[in-house]
């Protein structure tokens, strides 16, 4: 068999029409991303997708502004010491005033003493005046003086104390309370409400026979 080769205009146009699909094709082969297999396509992320996370921990700059929660009460804890102490030291000192203190003991033994010198040669009521009125009287002065200052330093923090805790207020009004009851036994002692100092009978008067 023969073939037969065309020549001439017709095979010019046969190979100018496979010329620009064969470049294309050569182009694009050309164009792959290297590290890609050949005939595939490079891999474009679509618009509106997030890029994936390395796994890597990220640094938050929202914990930097996060303030640090402050303890309950830490700003208030100087002024709710004061009045708690205070009402504490108001308590104890008018306890003080219904059981006596160590000072008013001394005093009272301190007053008798000088009583039984100065009357060593008195009558007998200036005996009992000296020696037994004298040191009740100091007792009662310096049990009054302890209940005088449980109302003033417990009245104080009642006044000045109105947001202060509720045990501090409860202290300082069964110290109050205990001011005021030794109050009045001081006063009672001092003017000898509760009993009067003894006396003396007098010598009965002899008849003559």
């Amino acid at each position: 068999m023969e073939t037969t080769k065309t020549h001439g205009p017709e095979a010019g146009e046969l190979d100018a029409d496979r010329g620009p699909d064969r470049t294309e094709d050569d182009g694009a082969t050309d164009a792959a991303v290297p590290g890609t297999a050949p005939g595939t396509a490079p891999e474009t992320a679509s618009p509106g997708t997030a890029p994936a996370t390395t796994g890597e921990p990220q640094d938050l700059d929202e914990s930097d502004d996060v303030d640090e929660p402050e303890t309950p009460g830490s700003a208030d804890a100087p002024a709710g010491v004061v009045p708690g102490a205070a009402a504490v030291v108001g308590a104890a000192l008018g306890l003080a005033s219904l059981t006596g203190t160590w000072l008013g003991t001394v005093l009272a033994e301190r007053r008798q003493l000088i009583g039984q010198i100065n009357t060593s040669s008195g009558s007998p009521a200036q005996q009992i005046e000296q020696i037994y009125g004298a040191p009740w009287h100091t007792t009662a002065a310096v049990n009054g003086v302890c209940a005088l200052a449980a109302l003033v330093v417990l009245g104080a923090v009642l006044l000045a104390g109105r947001n202060a805790a509720p045990w501090v207020r409860a202290v300082a009004w069964g110290g109050l309370a205990l001011g005021v009851l030794g109050l009045c036994v001081a006063a009672g002692t001092w003017f000898d409400l509760f009993g009067g100092l003894p006396s003396v009978a007098g010598n009965p008067v002899s008849s003559g026979g």
